[in-house]
């Protein structure tokens, strides 16, 4: 009995785990009401540091002192998670939410495109050039062109552009960390909390010039930023590395397709955003794109190719 009870647990939190990354959106939505796009991104980012270092000092882990590790957490902080938090939030001051969760998809796309660039070594093979190339048509038809020429765009080009730029920098931000890290022995609650405080950090010297509009607290505001910040970029780290370690790290990966749909869905249920068919269209492109670029569609474990984890950051 105790196997289906552990995986029934697993099962729960899977689907907490969707639900807390995919209302991450729903989320900035309502801390913006209250607060400005940076100071969104630094409240969750502070608030996520927070919990783990918590959880640091409770399961007496140690802090890393090599310089060189807390150096390249600099650039991946930046990279994971003020920069991207930071443009989201921006983002979501002009786009609804189902279109910024949508536009989140592309993280692995973005990180097919610049694998060649950062890592020289591994060229893209024909399956994840078809992937890089399907996921591209998915962006184009989620910005529908057409609508425009038509003088029927109802999507900020900008504010796309921000989401994009900001999925750019999930995919340098993972490739970096592999790139760099991959062998340092990290355990992913370390590396996590190390993330969050370096990107806090640059987050309280970015303030001065992004974070000093005037703040306009209300309880759904507290609580949006609370379960943003504890849960989905504190909690939600732990719950991740429970399933791989139940699942193993293929299996966990799929949340990503899931995030979106949950984004879409409370978009429209919680705050009335209407859907175009060209954006679940578009989506549903993006992540076929992504599927062909893992393998997925090849004959059942045809050359043994496992589908990369994603980084708990990008998620989000």
């Amino acid at each position: 009995m105790a196997q289906p009870s552990k995986n029934r647990t697993t099962i729960l939190t899977y689907s907490a785990l969707a639900l807390i990354w995919g209302s991450s959106f729903l989320l900035m939505k309502l801390g913006l009401v209250g607060l400005s796009p940076g100071q969104v991104a630094l409240g969750r980012i502070a608030l996520g540091a927070c919990t783990l270092a918590a959880i640091m000092r409770l399961t007496r882990r140690r802090w890393p002192r090599e310089r060189r590790v807390w150096a390249h957490m600099i650039v991946i902080g930046a990279t994971l998670c003020t920069i991207p938090f930071t443009l989201f939030a921006w983002a979501e001051t002009v786009l609804p939410t189902t279109v910024a969760s949508i536009a989140n998809a592309t993280t692995p796309i973005m990180t097919l495109l610049l694998t060649p660039l950062l890592i020289p070594a591994e060229k893209l093979s024909r399956r994840q050039s078809i992937g890089l190339v399907t996921g591209i048509i998915g962006v184009a038809v989620l910005v529908a062109p057409w609508r425009y020429l038509a003088a029927d765009g109802s999507v900020s080009l900008p504010g796309l552009a921000a989401c994009l730029a900001a999925t750019l920098c999930y995919g340098f931000g993972g490739l970096y960390m592999r790139k760099f890290l991959s062998r340092t022995g990290l355990d992913a609650v370390t590396a996590a909390a190390m993330q969050l405080t370096t990107a806090s950090l640059l987050a309280l010297a970015a303030a001065p010039l992004i974070s000093l509009e005037p703040v306009r607290l209300t309880p759904s505001v507290i609580a949006a930023m609370l379960a943003l910040g504890i849960l989905g970029s504190g909690v939600a780290y732990i719950w991740y590395t429970g399933i791989i370690r139940a699942w193993g790290p293929a299996r966990a990966s799929t949340v990503t397709y899931l995030t979106p749909v949950v984004g879409v869905t409370l978009g429209v249920a919680v705050l009335g955003e209407s859907v175009h068919w060209n954006e679940p269209v578009g989506g549903g492109v993006i992540v076929l794109g992504v599927l062909a670029s893992q393998g997925l569609f090849d004959r059942r474990k045809r050359h043994g190719d496992t589908p990369p984890v994603a980084s708990p950051a990008a998620l989000r």
